[in-house]
């Protein structure tokens, strides 16, 4: 029993301040995960993964890799656990996009995404199988004539992923912040690219490493930047390097850059739809799964 009305009052206030630090995500979304932060957990035990990550309270996950999974089989998966899966990435270069497309139409996600999308002549250099740092080295030699055939190649993924009911986005690195002249490659692979059809999830992370604030093009482009990548790296000048050892170096959110409170200030005056935390490997001071459990911390207690 209450002594008085102040005191329900004042006891009835404290629990809702404490349901709201319960519940309380950044621009009161959902807090996702893009898979590849666990992909080494993921290639070894698929299910126990997932479960794992449901059970830290993320409720999203970006598919990096179908894990030779097929679409019915990860939709059963995900329902198991509670998981929603709004966003693919392309992983296999090797298939088609189409059937990629198609993967991500099936397991009724609404994006299917890629990076850097090198023109051929970029890759006929490369020798042996187009594996990652093969690609990212080749790309870091294209010209502005090549940057824009890869901006072409964005509108043309566009229109396929519509064709497929899906919204095509295009995914940067740090790579995309050279400058040609006095526009970064960001820049006019946004300007070059049809509004309608190639929207962007913008990793904040890759953006602070490049000398960046992730704000700037939040405010200047609120219609196309539609996901968030949220990941930190350890505080160091920009660094344009996106392999080798002179890449930028990963850590766990709330312990490098950038920080996140203006971020998430400015996306909720944007049309950001989702955010994904995603950590670079490799993981130095705790295993991954604990890494994903810090970074879900930090989001969670960051609206608190």
């Amino acid at each position: 029993m209450f002594s008085s009305r102040r005191q329900f009052l004042a006891n009835l206030a404290a629990v809702g301040s404490t349901l709201r630090s319960v519940t309380a995500n950044p621009s009161g979304k959902p807090i996702g995960l893009q898979l590849y932060t666990l992909d080494a957990e993921m290639q070894k035990d698929f299910s126990g993964t997932l479960s794992k990550v449901a059970q830290i309270g993320i409720k999203e996950v970006e598919i990096a890799d179908n894990y030779g999974k097929t679409a019915a089989e990860w939709k059963a998966a995900l329902n198991r656990d509670g998981l929603l899966c709004r966003s693919v990435h392309v992983y296999d270069q090797d298939q088609p996009p189409e059937h990629i497309m198609s993967f991500a139409s099936e397991l009724g996600a609404r994006y299917v995404v890629t990076s850097l999308n090198a023109p051929p002549e970029i890759l006929s250099r490369i020798k042996g199988k187009p594996d990652w740092t093969n690609v990212v080295t080749a790309v870091g030699d294209m010209t502005l004539d090549q940057w824009k055939k890869s901006a072409a190649m964005a509108n043309t993924l566009g229109e396929q992923a519509e064709r497929h009911g899906l919204t095509y986005a295009y995914h940067n690195h740090n790579v995309e912040f050279k400058k040609f002249g006095n526009a970064t490659i960001f820049e006019m692979l946004v300007s070059s690219t049809d509004p309608k059809k190639v929207k962007f999830e913008m990793d904040c992370g890759w953006v602070s490493a490049a000398g960046y604030n992730p704000v700037t093009f939040l405010q200047k482009y609120p219609e196309r930047i539609r996901m968030l990548h949220i990941k930190a790296f350890q505080a160091a000048p920009p660094n344009l390097n996106l392999v080798g050892p002179k890449k930028p170096k990963p850590t766990e959110l709330g312990r490098g850059k950038p920080d996140y409170r203006p971020i998430f200030a400015a996306a909720e005056k944007a049309r950001v739809e989702q955010y994904y935390i995603e950590q670079e490997p490799p993981f130095t001071e705790m295993s991954a799964i604990e890494a994903v459990r810090t970074d879900y911390n930090y989001l969670h207690e960051l609206s608190s």
